[in-house]
């Protein structure tokens, strides 16, 4: 009878696929490079087979090693969630939630989300990677991805947090001078601020009722950060697009205002993106439970 593969060894591959070198790993996991490669070389032994291809600066998965993160690891994480339910469903939620979001959305709504929830389980710690642009969860070792839109990977294993509304907004100084546009055409004539992270920054539809018009506009600022879009639109730039979660405090404040309040952007949705892996720490569950009461509920913001 063959001898049984360590479990240990086979989240070493994963752990080594994603951090991409010995040393990363090594740094990772708090050991030695040594130990990392003699323990992959007794595996590779005793399975018969290479797991990764080795060069002086690339470490790479041979088919091998993509067919046994592929049938083994999904195995594994099942035994590892069969494990965790096991145990005590009072046990206090503890270790460290990393958590990946759009810097509006964090500054607005995850922030003080995670406060609230941090009151309720002290003993967790959070680290935030907020960002407009999309990060890698398994090279990043990142617990859950905050994304706002579409999904564009219908693979993704994710749950749907709420929906959102777009604004059109602009600063107050701007529309006294250029004027506050009354039909979707005549957003052509004004100063328009693009979020290049979009598919298609700069064409947008609008509805009123049963009536819908799509506008083609032209770019006087582009940006990939919504704060900045922010910033350029409270100083004067021209017209741009938000959120409303981010946008209605500044509109309350009346730092920016509605351009066209009686016509509709698109809405999209607000989800919570697992990494792949079955196997989800309960402290990942119990926040994606309270985060999507908080949504619901959408308590005052204390920014």
């Amino acid at each position: 009878m063959p001898n049984q593969a360590d479990l240990n060894s086979l989240q070493l591959v994963q752990r080594l696929q994603q951090a991409g070198s010995f040393t990363a790993a090594a740094e990772q996991l708090g050991c030695s490079k040594t130990t990392i490669s003699l323990q992959l070389k007794a595996l590779e032994q005793q399975l018969g087979v290479a797991l990764f291809r080795r060069t002086t600066r690339q470490l790479s998965l041979t088919r091998a090693g993509e067919q046994l993160l592929r049938d083994c690891l999904p195995l594994l994480d099942e035994l590892q969630q069969a494990l965790q339910q096991l145990q005590s469903s009072d046990k206090v939620l503890q270790g460290k939630l990393v958590l990946s979001a759009p810097e509006d959305y964090t500054n607005r709504v995850l922030a003080p989300a995670v406060v609230a929830f941090r009151q309720l389980h002290p003993a967790l710690e959070f680290e935030f990677r907020s960002s407009d642009q999309v990060k890698d969860a398994v090279k990043e070792n990142i617990d859950l991805s905050i994304r706002i839109g579409w999904l564009r990977d219908s693979s993704q294993t994710a749950r749907k947090l709420g929906d959102f509304e777009q604004w059109l907004l602009a600063a107050p100084a701007y529309l006294q001078q250029a004027g506050n546009p009354v039909t979707p055409a005549q957003l052509r004539q004004h100063s328009f601020i693009a979020f290049t992270a979009l598919r298609q920054p700069l064409t947008w539809q609008l509805q009123q009722k049963t009536q819908q018009v799509e506008v083609q506009l032209t770019a006087a600022y582009k940006s990939s950060s919504t704060q900045t879009i922010t910033a350029l639109m409270l100083a004067g730039a021209g017209i741009g697009v938000l959120p409303d979660y981010s946008a209605k405090d500044l509109v309350q404040q009346g730092a920016l205002t509605r351009v066209l309040p009686y016509w509709s952007l698109s809405s999209g949705g607000i989800y919570a993106v697992y990494p792949p892996g079955r196997f989800r720490p309960a402290r990942v569950t119990a926040f994606v439970d309270f985060l999507q009461q908080y949504q619901v509920y959408k308590p005052a913001n204390p920014l």
